[in-house]
């Protein structure tokens, strides 16, 4: 019980802390976001793709791995986040790119919520494969693990770091594109530290997690690729 409420702990930090991000990037005049077009439909979307895709692919996962129960996955839900806002977009004839201002609050909640996956322990699915390195972490069952958590964690702290050098640099390409870039950093990261992990396999050697991170890399690349020319930002350079 006291792991279980330690993860919902952090789970809200994860929030608070991405919300204080989105806070940050909004009040300081050295970042120019682009023009923010967010609905309350657009919201909308946004949370029903996540939390489908939340339990969808969390769950799938636990099935392919030979567990039982419902499972919830950060990766399922910024998926079903990205599908359903794109879709909308799509519905409602909305060519702008809205996704600017989450690249930061998306690095520090996953950040900070993987810290809480690692501080739960074996009951969270999320450990790692066993392991001989001297940073190899005993969850509980006197056998030393990968803490994946850990490196996914320090991974998106150091996308985050970037992210914030780049803004208060004036890197335009990266404030308009930050999502995207974010995306598919993320992405990558996954996929390698899923090749660290106990999950059952979905196609060949790739788990259904490495799938999915393969497409969000895909979107990402697309995306990028396709980048205006020019932004419309919703203030003067300082």
């Amino acid at each position: 019980m006291g792991k279980s409420i330690v993860h919902v702990l952090f789970d809200v930090l994860a929030w608070v802390a991405a919300g204080g991000a989105a806070f940050w990037l909004a009040r300081t005049p050295h970042v120019r976001l682009p023009v923010s077009i967010i609905s309350l439909r657009y919201a909308a979307a946004a949370l029903l793709g996540a939390g489908v895709g939340a339990f969808v692919i969390g769950s799938a996962n636990l099935w392919l791995s030979g567990q039982t129960g419902l499972g919830r996955s950060i990766e399922g839900a910024i998926a079903g986040g990205i599908l359903t806002v794109e879709l909308y977009k799509w519905h409602a004839g909305i060519t702008a790119r809205t996704g600017a201002r989450f690249a930061l609050p998306l690095a520090i909640g996953i950040a900070v919520g993987r810290i809480g996956c690692f501080l739960a322990g074996l009951d969270d699915f999320t450990y790692g494969t066993p392991t001989a390195q001297p940073w190899g972490h005993d969850f509980g069952d006197g056998i030393p693990r990968h803490p994946v958590q850990l490196y996914e964690s320090i991974a998106m702290m150091a996308a985050a770091a970037f992210y914030v050098g780049a803004a208060l640099h004036h890197n335009d390409f990266v404030v308009a594109n930050g999502f995207y870039l974010m995306i598919g950093f993320y992405g990558a990261q996954r996929f390698l530290w899923e090749f660290l992990k106990p999950y059952g396999t979905l196609i060949g050697p790739l788990t259904l997690f490495q799938c999915l991170s393969a497409g969000l890399v895909a979107y990402a690349v697309v995306m990028l690729a396709t980048t205006p020319g020019r932004t419309i930002r919703d203030r003067a350079p300082a």
